[in-house]
């Protein structure tokens, strides 16, 4: 079930109404059920085989979490660790790497003149997979190296797995700050359910009003990167850059404030991150609860900054490159990360000073600088393949002539996806210092409320049906 679909605007009120109407006032375990099953009934919309796969993850991370944390000596409890791991990378790497695996392997056995046929397989790829193999897996990492105790409550524990405003696309949270949450009944707090339906309504905003607005723009450019001009890829390797950050930013605001609504809070996963000075501070405002996960559970076992120079360049490409390949199967997304790991080495050095740099002329640089890298590296992010971004780079650096945005699109579709988009980085800026563009109770109210119209006028606008979060495919 898509956030911005009509099965989800009837299907969120009702649930709303029903858990402090009813399920939310006598018993914990009657509200963790009806959140486990109103969960499942939102993943499930998609196909009901995924529940499955969530149920086998759920399953086996709550008996092995509990196996470690009983084991007698620490070579058991690597065994039940390995089979944590074993079980959910196993099944992640079948149903998302495994045909892309197999193609590279028969290409490679074909050029030294071995002759292997493809083999075919209609796999689903399940929503979110990679989001909640991540989180469980996080949840058993812990246990063993004793950060966390297991919870002897199933019910709370499949839950904090399936949990629906974040289920699919994050924020992926650690068991120490989301799992204590289903242990208690919930009160409910006007000002705490007022400020997360202001921070879905700008999720929304984000992803309907722009990302949705500018997203045919990047398709249509990127359709006639062989005809465009340098100018028009360009800006079509911009957008793709609002685009995304409109999508992605826009989905975690909706799930933290549908989390709030219901008196749950879950981790901030955007900060702002197209006002950092150097790569390394965009990676600490960029997903934050994936480029933490990456920090705790991937560079500091491969010995983090505790090592040579060498070794520690090693750990930080190997990292940026495993974190490409998380998001999916293709090369594209493997020299993406590569990328990123080379401008987080090489601008290393300046981070420091850009950091603590109070001359506003320079900052301004740095951010343009940075904001022009990571734009860079969407283009490899966006394209279908490696040859397709290494022929748009090329045009852009040779300042190709071709075709302009207007031969390719109507104004009537560009003015409004430039106009939201616009809007949405002054107030990002603006707003930098809250956790949301529309935390705006500082306004008088007659302002405020037209903010909200506004808002409101936009995301009608700007509505069109089956527009999918892009994050969902991985």
């Amino acid at each position: 079930m898509l956030f911005n679909s009509i099965e989800f605007v009837l299907f969120f009120p009702a649930v709303l109404l029903l858990y402090w109407q009813f399920f939310n006032r006598k018993s914990v375990n009657l509200r963790n059920a009806f959140l486990l099953t109103t969960s499942y009934i939102f993943y499930g919309w998609w196909d009901y085989r995924f529940l499955g796969l969530i149920l086998l993850s759920s399953v086996v991370d709550f008996w092995c979490g509990k196996k470690i944390f009983q084991a007698q000596t620490k070579n058991r409890k690597r065994h039940f660790l390995i089979l944590s791991l074993t079980v959910n990378l196993g099944v992640l790497f079948f149903f998302k790497y495994f045909g892309f695996f197999a193609d590279e392997l028969i290409v490679l056995f074909n050029s030294w003149g071995y002759s292997l046929h493809p083999v075919s397989l209609n796999v689903i790829l399940p929503v979110g997979i990679s989001f909640y193999t991540f989180q469980t897996l996080s949840y058993t990492i812990d246990i063993y190296r004793d950060r966390l105790k297991p919870t002897d409550d199933r019910l709370a524990f499949f839950t904090f797995v399936g949990f629906f405003p974040q289920l699919v696309a994050g924020p992926i949270e650690r068991a120490k700050n989301l799992l204590p949450q289903f242990n208690t009944l919930k009160t409910f707090d006007y000002n705490r359910a007022a400020n997360g339906f202001r921070q879905v309504l700008w999720g929304f905003f984000a992803k309907i009003a722009v990302a949705d607005s500018v997203a045919p723009i990047v398709d249509t450019i990127f359709l006639h990167d062989e005809t465009a001009s340098a100018a028009t890829l360009a800006l079509g390797a911009v957008l793709f850059s609002i685009q995304i950050f409109g999508d992605f930013a826009g989905y975690s605001n909706i799930a933290i404030g549908l989390a709030a609504l219901l008196g749950f809070d879950l981790m901030q996963n955007f900060n702002n991150p197209y006002f950092s000075r150097n790569i390394r501070e965009f990676w600490s405002r960029w997903h934050i609860s994936l480029s933490t996960w990456f920090r705790d559970y991937v560079y500091i076992p491969l010995g983090g900054n505790r090592c040579s120079s060498f070794r520690r360049s090693l750990n930080v490409m190997v990292t940026f490159i495993i974190s490409g390949l998380w998001h999916g199967a293709n090369w594209t997304f493997i020299v993406w990360g590569a990328i990123h790991g080379l401008f987080y080495l090489l601008t290393r050095p300046f981070s420091g000073k850009t950091q603590s740099d109070k001359i506003r002329a320079r900052q301004w640089f740095s951010i343009a600088g940075t904001f022009m890298l990571v734009t860079i590296a969407f283009v490899f992010f966006r394209a279908e393949n490696i040859f397709q971004a290494g022929n748009i780079l090329m045009r852009m650096c040779g300042l190709a002539k071709g075709q302009t945005l207007l031969q390719l699109t109507s104004i009537t579709k560009i003015l409004p996806a430039i106009f939201f988009s616009v809007m949405l980085i002054v107030t990002e800026w603006v707003q930098k210092d809250k956790k949301h563009g529309l935390d705006i109770l500082f306004l008088k109210p007659a302002v405020r409320h037209a903010v909200y119209y506004f808002i409101i006028f936009a995301i009608l606008f700007s509505f069109q049906t089956d527009r999918v979060f892009i994050y969902f495919q991985f």
